[in-house]
């Protein structure tokens, strides 16, 4: 049997709803999987960010790898790169992923041969 003869109730409107129906679930399932996770890795981010202070090691977008030596009220940080050497940026270029990672590396006893 055709499955829109299933579907299709005398007056022809199941064909709309059961349409209706299946857009909803489509909208539900991209907002589960897409939006929510997005939203919530992006206030992880922010709780991060703002929650930064001296002596933090961290990791830039760009990959530069520094320890924070003093956060400026003006939305930047002094990261100290080496002994002596400074870079100011801005608190948007923290990575919270690769600074989550660079730590646990640091933290994690390294395999013995």
């Amino acid at each position: 049997m055709n499955a829109t003869l299933l579907m299709a109730s005398p007056d022809g409107q199941g064909g709309s709803s059961f349409s209706l129906i299946m857009m909803g679930a489509i909208i539900l399932v991209f907002w589960l999987f897409m939006i929510r996770p997005q939203a919530k890795k992006a206030k992880e981010q922010k709780k991060f960010i703002e929650g930064m202070q001296k002596g933090d090691k961290i990791v830039t977008i760009a990959g530069i790898h520094g320890t924070i030596y003093k956060v400026n009220d003006d939305g930047t940080i002094q990261l100290e790169v080496s002994p002596g050497s400074y870079l100011k940026i801005e608190r948007s270029a923290i990575s919270l992923e690769w600074s989550n990672a660079a730590n646990k590396a640091a933290t994690t006893p390294a395999a013995i041969k």
